[in-house]
Formats: C-alpha cells, structure tokens, sequence
C-alpha cells in the first residue's frame, strides 16, 4: 500500500511514510482535513498507477502520463484534473522538495462553460415547505446569507452578531475572512436554536466535557477556549467523536469531542425536499448561493456589493449571476412576445 510506501533512508536515519510526510506539512501550512484527504487520495492513485514507484524516482513525465490518463481514459472533469495536479505539485514542491519543470504534453480535460442552476423565489419557498427544523434553519442560512455549505456547517456561536445582523465567515475559501449579512426574519429561529444547544452544551460540561476543536494552535493558546460557549458550533453534532486527525503517537490528542454536524444530512434533506416538492431542477444546497446572488442583483443590488458578500477574489466570478436573471437578453423582447 502507498501509505506504507517509505521515504529513502538518509544516513541510516529511517524517515516517515511518505503519506504521514505529506499529512505533516499539510498541517503545518494549516490545511483543511478535507483538503488532506483529498491530497493524499490523489497522491496514492498516482503511486499505484505506475506501478507503487517511489515518487522521488519520477519526475514530470510521469506526472504528465497521470494527468493524460485522468482526461483520456477516467473522462474526468477539468477541475477534477487540476485537483489532481495540485495535489502532486504540493508533493513534490513542498514534501520532497524537487522541481518537476512545466508539463508539457498534458492532455487538458476541457472545462465546459456552465451557468448556475438558480431557483425562483417561489421555487425557493416551495422547497422549504418541505424543511424542517435544523436543515430548514441551515439552507435558510444558505439562501439568506449566501453561505457555503461548508461555512455553515463550520459556523461558531461567536461569528453570529444579532446587534448588527452579522455573520462572520472565518477560514472561507482561499483562507479569507468575510462579513455577510444575517436576515432579519431569522434572528429569532437561530436564538431559539442557539437556546437549545446551550442547554445540550452546559450538560456537556457537567458530564466533563463539552471540548470543541479549535484551529491551528488556539488549543496550546487558550487551553480553556475548548469548552467556552462562544467556541462552540452553531450546528453541532448530536454525538461524540473521536478528533479525525489524532492518532496515538501524533501532536493532536486523542479525545472525545462534540464535532460540527455532517454536511451529508443538509445535503439528504435537501435533495429530499427538492424532489418532493416536484421542481425539476437539480438543485442542491450550492443552489442556494447562487439564488442569493442572482435575486439580490434582480432587486437592483450593486454587483461589488454582491461580490463581498459571496467572498469572490474577481467580480467576474459573480458577473455569471447576471446571465440568470428575470431579464434575458439585453431588453430585446422576442418577436412571439
């Protein structure tokens, strides 16, 4: 197996497995699990794909075999193929430190020009008629405030501001922080909610625990900032786990915690309450991003203000949600109209 494959000896030193090598810098630079995962699944496809060779004897030949094999025979799409290839290059720059050149000769997976699927307002109530409780609460959030999936499900106490009606998306994409806006029609459901997990997090802490994971080294920081309530997730889990990232003879300790909410039961019960409520679209929790973007221009919004809200690096990016609106064309009314 690739996660046993050993890095070459130096000096009668034995070294790490590759793939605990790669899992090390990854946390050093403080990427997400997910990323790490993603990372490393590349890496051992790659391996086994030549055959189990050791990394440090290939180079960008085979690199470029790989990716052309993505494209040709796996049919994949061209994000796919460029995850694929930033997960080698992070390899090979930053683990075992080699420069593998400019790949030449890549077969590029084409990248279709795609636009957003965006539900109507009406659309939007009719799927959440079919909500209830935390998911209805949590696509509210996403439709609302034009949150990724992800970021609501990362949500803490801390980032929701009911003074000013705020929400603060720490550690988003491409590690940038940004303020959103929180509907007012849902102040008052979340601090129902928000209520309710107290209660669960204060019996928590009589029964000794009521930790949370906090990111990069909070933890050695603030030792008490674990089992703070501002610490805690909006959405938590209903269960304890174990801390995906620790192992017995590992930096992260081995305990029980109360991790975020699984992003699979918004996304089942989303997908639930789009087919019963007969839309044929396929629409998804993502959908409700791009609703948010599209209705806030249709009421004649700025597209820069649109744009910090959704955290985009280039307005371009939220230039596609004008291709979606009420008002096709140009103003040009067809000539069966």
């Amino acid at each position: 197996m690739p996660d046993s494959l050993p890095a070459p000896a130096s000096e009668g030193k034995p070294k790490k497995r590759l793939l605990d090598q790669v899992r090390d810098v990854l946390r050093f630079k403080h990427y997400s699990l997910r990323t790490e995962r993603t990372y490393c699944d590349w890496i051992t496809r790659f391996i086994r794909f030549h055959g189990k060779r050791h990394p440090s004897g290939m180079g960008a030949e085979e690199v470029g075999q790989f990716l052309t094999h993505l494209a040709r025979e796996g049919k994949v799409a061209a994000s796919t193929q460029n995850q694929a290839l930033s997960a080698l290059l992070f390899l090979y720059k930053e683990v075992l430190k080699q420069e593998i050149g400019w790949l030449e000769g890549v077969e590029r997976a084409k990248r279709p020009a795609r636009l957003p699927v965006v539900l109507t307002r009406d659309e939007v109530h009719k799927v959440f008629a079919h909500l209830r409780g935390t998911p209805r609460l949590m696509a509210a959030l996403l439709y609302g405030s034009g949150l990724r999936l992800m970021e609501c499900v990362r949500l803490r106490v801390k980032d929701v501001d009911f003074a000013y009606a705020s929400i603060t998306v720490r550690d988003g994409k491409g590690g940038k922080d940004r303020v959103t806006m929180l509907p007012v029609n849902l102040a008052a459901p979340l601090q129902r909610h928000l209520g309710k997990i107290r209660a669960q997090h204060e019996q928590d802490l009589e029964e000794g625990g009521g930790e949370v994971f906090l990111p990069d080294a909070l933890e050695r920081k603030y030792p008490n900032a674990a089992r703070e309530w501002a610490w805690q997730y909006v959405f938590p889990s209903s269960r304890l786990s174990m801390d995906p990232r620790a192992s017995a003879d590992g930096p992260v300790p081995a305990r029980r915690r109360r991790h975020h909410v699984a992003e699979t039961a918004l996304q089942q019960a989303v997908k639930q309450a789009v087919r019963a409520s007969g839309i044929a679209k396929p629409a998804t929790c993502h959908t409700f991003r791009h609703s948010f973007a599209t209705h806030l221009l249709e009421n004649g919004n700025d597209i820069r203000t649109v744009q910090e809200l959704l955290g985009h690096k280039d307005v371009s990016t939220t230039m596609i949600y004008t291709h979606v609106l009420n008002r096709p064309g140009i103003g040009v009314k067809s000539p069966l109209d």
